[in-house]
């Protein structure tokens, strides 16, 4: 649940899918961070090279930290492991939106699980 002092940033993926998330969460995206630091932050930010799907999977590792907080590094690294199975293509668009040098896990899982 938010709260009111939680400032809210609306990302629009290419398809047109809204997605509302904490400032604190968009901001781990350098592409985003720009934008909202350009003024953007008072309307929904478009990112027009970025589908629905892509923007799911970089918001869901964008969190991970938060839901994670209290858990021991193994349990981190499991996630990670489990989060970069699948899909190689879209492990790459989800690179080109959020910072991979904060975010070195995905690279590391996905080059060598």
């Amino acid at each position: 649940m938010f709260t009111s002092s939680e400032k809210m940033i609306t990302l629009m993926s290419s398809d047109g899918e809204d997605f509302v998330v904490e400032e604190a969460v968009a901001l781990q995206s350098q592409t985003i961070k720009h934008m909202i630091e350009d003024g953007y932050a008072n309307q929904s930010i478009p990112l027009p090279n970025v589908t629905g799907h892509t923007m799911s999977k970089d918001l869901e590792y964008c969190k991970r930290p938060t839901s994670f907080s209290e858990k021991k590094e193994i349990e981190l690294k499991a996630w990670d492991a489990e989060f970069t199975k699948g899909d190689q293509d879209t492990l790459f668009d989800v690179l080109l939106v959020i910072d991979p040098t904060l975010h070195a896990a995905i690279l590391y899982f996905s080059l060598f699980g």
